[in-house]
């Protein structure tokens, strides 16, 4: 990255930042279980990414839930996903940001269902 021209390193689309490759990471690392690694590429994304960055911010939040039901605790778990849903306007509360919460939903063992938070992130991804 340090040795690409300081326009080639830029965040835009056409880029692929330390910042973009952090958000990559975290959500590689999540899928893999490999938790203390998602959490270091969290962080460091978040380091890098704009307080205004809302999109990025939040599946980044959404990486940490799943990384909390990978580590066991599946009401952790759901609590950082619906706050993390419910901090979106309504119209950002779609497509990818959704899938996401929905694939954390799905993951989480049937055993669990019948728990409050777990029904709570069922009823704010049925809204």
């Amino acid at each position: 990255m340090e040795r690409l021209p300081a326009g080639e390193r830029s965040d835009t689309w056409l880029t692929y930042s330390e910042q973009k490759h952090h958000v990559h990471l975290s959500h590689a690392y999540t899928t893999l279980g490999d938790t203390r690694r998602a959490r270091e590429s969290q962080q460091r994304a978040l380091e890098l990414s704009a307080p205004t960055s809302t999109m990025t911010r939040t599946l980044l939040n959404i990486d940490a839930a799943a990384c909390a039901r990978h580590d066991g605790d599946s009401e952790q778990a759901c609590r950082r996903t619906i706050a993390a849903l419910t901090a979106l306007p309504d119209g950002y509360r779609t497509g990818l940001v959704r899938r996401r919460a929905q694939d954390l939903y799905e993951a989480i063992p049937a055993q669990h269902h019948h728990e409050r938070a777990v029904q709570e992130l069922q009823d704010a991804l049925a809204a």
